[in-house]
């Protein structure tokens, strides 16, 4: 799977939505990146929406719920992870409290770009945000 795919929604007042990805599907499991493609044309569709006069709300991230949510589930799971380590040193399982080191590293590098990515945002068509796009 593509770990760092993006996602753009175009959403109707009354209903219905388009949502564009950067990436694309090659297999049942394999999603292949198209990342330059999906860059223009994103930045094309906001200068074109912009010279149109459009009053979209333009917005990026996840909501405010689900980004407050994801939050505590973090710090819970930062939590545990660091009941853990605790544990581990102090019975002086330092293989364990290895392991919860590299996994604590692996997983900080992998959900710290989702969430950071992922902050909800408001922004217009001029300063369209660098980290929305790839």
């Amino acid at each position: 799977m593509q770990s760092r795919r993006f996602r753009a929604d175009v959403e109707k007042t009354g209903g219905g939505r388009i949502v564009i990805l950067s990436t694309s599907w090659q297999t049942v499991a394999l999603m292949a990146p198209q990342d330059h493609i999906y860059r223009d044309f994103i930045v094309e569709l906001h200068r074109r929406m912009k010279a149109a006069g459009s009053r979209a709300t333009l917005s990026g991230g996840l909501g405010t719920k689900t980004y407050a949510a994801a939050i505590v589930v973090l710090a819970l799971v930062g939590l545990a992870i660091a009941g853990l380590l605790v544990r581990a040193l102090a019975t002086a399982e330092f293989t364990g409290a290895l392991f919860l080191v590299g996994f604590t590293a692996l997983f900080a590098w992998q959900i710290g770009g989702f969430v950071s990515r992922n902050r909800p945002r408001s922004y217009g068509f001029d300063d369209l945000p660098e980290r929305l796009l790839p």
